[in-house]
């Protein structure tokens, strides 16, 4: 049954409220005019020309955003971006003229169907901004959202769009971080939007605003940006990396992400082929493009998608997705467990390449690519975990981490929709606090927190329908209260309820015998898991510590599923935990 939303989310908050006729607007309600695209609302003036800074004022106190800076990110005057899955274009303004709308209760001419709308947006007072604005449908109806943006001196980092590496002032350019976020709300299923109302929120700054669209694909694999690392150099290298899919379908399409990146990187081509062996592909690898073009430019923090490929994929099976970066790559976001050999060629574009003769080095990371989608079916099941989820300790090259086995007893059976299931694991990721900062080149793998990665990771997936929440251990062993962490599950369940999505929450397993699996450790542990159980929050439970625990010794893996560090589950312990799961709840 589906439990709806408990309470308003923390930072990047959202919601909707039940549809009604706009005719049942509040007598006190302002009048309306006919809604303008946003850009004749435009008010304000926030990029400068580097040499003439004091012609932008963004925040009121003569600081605006670097044009120059921009340009190098990639973000330059009418250029489309993907985020999060909705595209938004950058003002097609120059400097110096008006780029973004005060949010002062405007009403924009916005249409299309989808599932969210996403805005382009920062906020200018040293904290979060927030305020309620309104959708109107075709049809008459209404619903209300609340937006938040962070400010764009002093929000975080984790959840920014973009970052920029200065702040230009009437005084001089100043070495200091600009942000800009993109934060997504929900819409009403089906129903097309005719005009989005602003809210009355002072010092909330909007550039972009569009209608997310949804249906007709079916995430089949995913992996989460667990840092921008630093890589080769590359230099006129191809990259083919190795994976898995979980359901078939008869036409592809692939995301690359520029997650956490600081300037533009350069595909010049890519394929997509079934894998035979090792880097040998079966057939010749078929080339895909982008918006027509043969390769595609991915600014900073953004997205490039594939223009659907008709292309048999099939399900449970390998592919080998190649693409070639034709210049200088020194770092890259990447998913750096992957527990998957892939490959990297010599100099040259070796895309089309069926054999593996080019490939003569191996990578263990998934740099760059995001996503695979397939047309058609049910939508897809997404797994929010750390290394548990992420398969660390189970059999390389194997597709033995629990998301797979899952996924596998999906194609098996007839009782439930066949989901596609996507891994979004990170080993070492916590729920509420960050390992990498989320900018600049990372130290640390362990990714943004699950709070900050969940519109990315969980909401901006293809067709998400049900989210496992499987995280926490890592929390507790670093000294996380138990209140904490239930805290950080609580703001995740009211989040996805009110996407509309159900969510399934995981009981942490034992971990008694590693080192940092303390006696206080084993007290909030069990604390947490008895919360889970009793919340009555989420739309299932998954007791996976009952399902691998000792009975003898409850604070342990049982031994047959131990990997051996007494902290992650072997092959045997991942199958188990998959195995338990009632598909039903799904």
């Amino acid at each position: 049954m589906h439990r709806g939303v408990r309470g308003f989310p923390l930072a990047l908050a959202l919601f909707t409220t039940a549809l009604v006729p706009a005719s049942a607007a509040r007598a006190t309600d302002p009048p309306r005019s006919a809604p303008l695209p946003l850009e004749r609302l435009f008010d304000n003036t926030a990029v400068s020309d580097d040499a003439r800074p004091a012609e932008a004022d963004f925040d009121g106190s003569g600081a605006s955003l670097s044009a120059r800076d921009l340009t190098a990110a990639g973000w330059t005057p009418g250029r489309t971006l993907t985020v999060q899955g909705a595209q938004l274009t950058w003002p097609r303004r120059q400097p110096g003229e008006p780029d973004n709308v005060r949010a002062a209760g405007q009403e924009v001419r916005v249409g299309g169907r989808g599932d969210a709308l996403a805005f382009l947006l920062a906020g200018d007072h040293g904290g979060e901004v927030s305020g309620s604005g309104t959708v109107t449908y075709a049809d008459g109806t209404h619903s209300s959202y609340l937006l938040s943006a962070s400010d764009w001196r002093t929000g975080p980092l984790a959840t920014k769009a973009v970052g920029l590496p200065h702040i230009n002032t009437p005084g001089g350019r100043l070495t200091e971080k600009a942000r800009l976020y993109v934060v997504t709300v929900p819409l009403a299923p089906g129903r097309e939007v005719a005009s989005v109302r602003l809210p009355r929120a002072d010092g909330l700054h909007v550039f972009a605003l569009s209608v997310r669209a949804a249906g007709g694909w079916t995430g089949t694999w995913a992996a989460a940006t667990s840092g921008y690392a630093a890589v080769g150099p590359w230099s006129d290298r191809t990259l083919r990396l190795v994976v898995h899919t979980s359901v078939g379908g008869p036409r592809v399409r692939l995301r690359f992400d520029n997650t956490f990146g600081s300037a533009p990187v350069r595909i010049g081509r890519a394929t997509v082929a079934v894998r035979a062996a090792g880097a040998a592909a079966r057939g010749a690898p078929m080339r895909l493009s982008f918006r027509g073009a043969a390769g595609v430019d991915v600014p900073a923090g953004a997205q490039a998608v594939s223009d659907p490929l008709g292309f048999k994929v099939p399900a449970n099976a390998d592919l080998l997705v190649s693409f070639h970066l034709p210049g200088t790559v020194r770092a890259a976001p990447v998913h750096r467990l992957a527990v998957q050999r892939s490959y990297l060629s010599g100099p040259g574009d070796h895309t089309a390449d069926g054999s593996a003769a080019a490939y003569a080095s191996t990578l263990t990371t998934w740099p760059l690519l995001t996503g695979v989608d397939v047309s058609g079916g049910p939508g897809a099941v997404v797994a929010l975990g750390d290394s548990i989820t992420d398969g660390d300790r189970s059999t390389v090259g194997a597709n033995r981490r629990w998301p797979d086995v899952l996924a596998a007893r999906l194609l098996r059976q007839t009782a439930v929709p066949r989901y596609g299931v996507l891994n979004q694991g990170i080993s070492g990721n916590r729920v509420v606090a960050d390992r990498y900062p989320g900018d600049g080149v990372s130290t640390d793998a362990g990714g943004v927190s699950a709070l900050h990665r969940l519109d990315r990771d969980v909401f901006a997936q293809t067709s998400a329908r049900t989210a496992v929440v499987f995280e926490g251990v890592n929390d507790v062993r670093s000294g996380a209260t138990a209140e904490q962490v239930t805290a950080g599950l609580r703001n995740i369940a009211d989040r996805a309820h009110a996407r509309g999505l159900r969510v399934l929450a995981a009981t942490i397993l034992p971990c008694g015998g590693d080192s940092r699996c303390t006696a206080s450790v084993e007290a909030e542990r069990a604390a947490v898991n008895a919360w889970i159980r009793r919340s009555g929050i989420f739309d299932g439970v998954l007791d996976f510590d009952a399902v691998l625990r000792d009975p003898d010794r409850p604070t342990r893996i049982l031994a047959a599923y131990d990997s051996g560090d007494h902290l992650h589950p072997g092959d045997a312990g991942l199958a188990a935990l998959a195995n338990s799961v009632d598909l039903a709840l799904l």
